[in-house]
């Protein structure tokens, strides 16, 4: 029996609009609406309302991490008709959300962490922002928030740190914290991508992390819980992974621990500490040292300070930059490691320190870690730190406050240049 054929009706997803027929399927077809595209971020567009009440700036000694905020944030909402409308620099205030906005039912959140930098002269510098926007627009990817022109925002991030300029400390190792957010602000209940988003950032100064010198923490070697899984969110900076780590870090610290230290599957890989990038230095049978970092395999969040250490220590082993006090026998990998080739390596004496890296501490020392009921010593020198991690951090630390000259390091505002 012969079949009979039917017109198949395909709808091809495209960038642009279709205009659906309003008959029968046969002989239908689509017609092709030309649309316009979407506005990007538009520096040239913003709004500046200065507040008309500024804030008594805080006593440095008072200075705890994101508890301070600036007299200032910069707003710019989004819409799927027309793409991101006028920016704003305005006074700091609460946002104005619907109880149906969809980033309150739904996670629709992600962030970043950079650091702005005022030295002695009155320079402001912010250290590495196009990976911070870089990344920025690969979460929003990733969670189907809009994405934008990374240079366009750091341009308005560069007037708004200009702005509020004088909130940054000039004392030494002192700066301000810049979170850029973008939510999902639609009013409907329901998982989609939204119809809406908000992107705003806001800023905050901050003291040392370690205020009174290194203090190395220690770890749960954490089974019982997992930060990301292969084909997860684990690489990217959403709020999500964040929320999802706070029992487990309060389980840790009833334990006597500082943060978790995630393991992964049977082996018990090493991925990341706390919210920070996991390092492991070696001792070789030759003497030389390894420096190892998990590779990035879509449960790492690629942070721009293990992207730093790694790059400085490589160019130290290529001969091209000379990190004063890291030895000449130096390998850097990425690679796996597992809790149980970490223990192996301190009970053999071949361990020689572990250390976390993030925007917030930069390099956080570890000098214990809980696994399997026992507690895996690791060492430490007298200052709380090791002989890689110390060079590293030196160097690094330079860079960042413009001690040192680094392509790394943006200018936002000069004094000397503004007279």
């Amino acid at each position: 029996m012969p079949l009979s054929l039917q017109p198949l009706r395909v709808c091809i997803w495209s960038t642009r609009k279709f205009i659906r027929p309003a008959v029968g399927v046969a002989g239908a077809r689509w017609i092709s609406a030309p649309q316009t595209p979407l506005s990007d971020i538009e520096p040239s567009r913003l709004q500046v309302y200065k507040t008309s009440q500024p804030k008594e700036l805080p006593a440095l000694k008072t200075l705890k991490f994101g508890h301070n905020f600036t007299d200032h944030m910069l707003t710019i909402p989004w819409n799927s008709s027309v793409g991101w409308g006028t920016p704003e620099i305005k006074p700091y205030g609460p946002l104005l959300l619907d109880p149906s906005s969809t980033v309150l039912h739904y996670a629709q959140c992600l962030f970043e962490g950079l650091k702005a930098y005022r030295n002695q002269t009155g320079k402001v510098t912010v250290f590495r922002p196009d990976l911070n926007m870089a990344r920025m627009n690969r979460s929003a990817q990733r969670l189907a928030l809009p994405t934008f022109d990374g240079a366009a925002l750091l341009e308005l991030v560069k007037q708004l740190v200009r702005l509020d300029r004088h909130w940054i400390p000039q004392e030494k190792g002192h700066s301000l914290y810049i979170r850029p957010v973008i939510i999902g602000t639609q009013t409907t209940i329901g998982i989609a991508p939204p119809d809406s988003a908000l992107l705003y950032v806001i800023c905050s100064p901050v003291g040392p992390y370690y205020p009174d010198g290194f203090k190395p923490v220690a770890l749960h070697g954490t089974t019982e819980h997992v930060r990301a899984s292969p084909g997860g969110t684990g690489a990217y900076k959403i709020g999500a992974n964040y929320a999802s780590a706070v029992l487990p870090q309060k389980q840790a610290a009833e334990l006597g621990y500082v943060q978790n230290l995630w393991l992964y599957g049977p082996e018990h890989y090493l991925t990341e500490v706390g919210t920070m990038n996991l390092f492991v230095v070696f001792r070789k049978a030759d003497g030389a040292l390894e420096l190892v970092t998990p590779p990035l395999d879509g449960m790492i969040l690629p942070g721009v300070t293990r992207d730093s250490v790694l790059s400085l220590a490589r160019s130290h082993t290529a001969g091209t930059l000379r990190v004063p006090g890291l030895g000449a026998k130096l390998e850097v990998n990425e690679r796996a490691v597992t809790m149980p080739e970490v223990r192996e390596a301190v009970q053999a004496g071949r361990l020689v320190e572990m250390f976390g890296t993030g925007t917030a501490a930069i390099i956080s020392p570890i000098d214990r870690i809980g696994y399997e009921g026992q507690n895996v010593d690791i060492p430490v020198e007298a200052d709380g730190m090791g002989p890689v991690s110390r060079a590293l951090w030196t160097e690094l630390v330079a860079r960042q406050t413009g001690e040192i000259e680094s392509e790394w390091s943006t200018v936002i505002y000069d004094e000397g240049q503004s007279a």
